[in-house]
């Protein structure tokens, strides 16, 4: 095998390791986060929530490409990125996916719309690093994350919007 192929077939191996990688992480997050939702559970039937709130069958819907967007882009950030730069961008993206799952957790799992409002956002401010620190790297990266921190936007504006219309339903806590 000449040098030139094998050149090739170490970075063609590394890609589809980082790529792994990223797939791997944003799986984890996605089934972390999913083992606390429960739209069906009384405590969450029992919300007052917004006209404008999507179908619960939406949110699936429009997570999937998110992620896949969310794994694509860091894969190739990560690619293109060296030194601390690259540590930083993998710790911007970990603590990213982190707080992903945990909102999930902070909203149903703790049946707090006060702290699912807290963790999303926190989730923006670390969308916003995310995107910063993919920009630096790669353009295209940091543009393919646009829609996920729409989104998060947008699920921090329906939470904020949960949380006041039940600020006053401590009670609903206690239902299961």
């Amino acid at each position: 095998m000449s040098a030139t192929n094998e050149r090739h077939r170490v970075r063609t191996s590394t890609r589809w390791a980082v790529y792994g990688a990223t797939a791997a992480a944003v799986t984890a997050t996605a089934a972390a986060g999913a083992k606390a939702v429960d739209p069906d559970s009384r405590w969450y039937r029992a919300l007052d929530k917004p006209p404008w709130q999507p179908p619960s069958w939406a949110f699936g819907v429009v997570w999937t490409p998110l992620y896949a967007s969310v794994a694509w882009a860091g894969g190739r950030a990560l690619l293109r990125s060296q030194g601390r730069r690259r540590r930083a961008l993998a710790a911007s993206l970990g603590v990213n996916l982190v707080l992903n799952a945990g909102w999930n957790h902070l909203f149903f799992g703790r049946r707090s719309t006060g702290a699912g409002v807290a963790g999303t956002l926190l989730l923006d401010a670390s969308n916003a690093e995310l995107i910063r620190r993919t920009a630096r790297a790669d353009r295209a990266a940091a543009a393919a994350l646009l829609p996920y921190a729409a989104w998060c936007a947008f699920a921090t504006a329906l939470n904020g919007d949960i949380a006041y219309r039940n600020r006053s339903r401590p009670r609903l806590r206690r239902l299961r």
